[in-house]
């Protein structure tokens, strides 16, 4: 009896390390990079929503993985970045906290990161992703992400802010 669960317990062991590996061997990420401009004279408070059309090209991305949409089964947000790209000597001192969501429409919108506590005299800062299932968002033909945050300080010039998003992909096999 002792045998037979030994048996059991190993090849449980054995086909959950083989699930691991095929996942980590159907797993791949999708990156994509957009552009935000904060307009000069944003003044301390809310700012308001600002909303970026995004294509996704999904269906490309997928085929160059050597799956497709219908067999991708979980899709979540792994890195999202943003930095200042002009002018060169700007921070993200007039920021104080930041949230970005993605959806599909006005009826879908959920959470994709966040940081509540912006770092001062910092051009470069990474946000925490929420968690948030988002398979139909990459699987759609474009989604929208829109930005909501909160100014600490007036802006005194136009910034424009690149967001360098990294997506973690795991499909079922061909």
């Amino acid at each position: 009896m002792k045998n037979v669960l030994l048996a059991l317990l190993a090849v449980a062991l054995v086909a959950t390390a083989a699930c691991k590996k095929i996942d980590k061997l159907l797993t791949f990420y999708i990156e994509d990079s957009q552009n935000i401009r904060i307009a000069r004279n944003s003044v301390i408070g809310v700012l308001p929503p600002i909303p970026v059309a995004v294509t996704t090209r999904s269906n490309e991305k997928f085929s160059n993985e050597g799956t497709q949409a219908d067999l991708v089964k979980d899709v979540s947000l792994d890195k999202l970045t943003l930095t200042i790209t002009d002018p060169n000597n700007a921070n993200f001192n007039f920021l104080e906290s930041i949230a970005i969501y993605i959806s599909t429409d006005a009826n879908d919108r959920v959470p994709l990161a966040s940081l509540s506590n912006v770092p001062r005299n910092q051009a470069v800062i990474e946000l925490q992703p929420s968690g948030t299932k988002l398979d139909k968002y990459l699987k759609a033909d474009s989604y929208t992400l829109t930005t909501e945050a909160k100014i600490r300080e007036t802006v005194t010039q136009d910034i424009s802010v690149r967001t360098d998003s990294r997506f973690k992909v795991t499909a079922d096999p061909l």
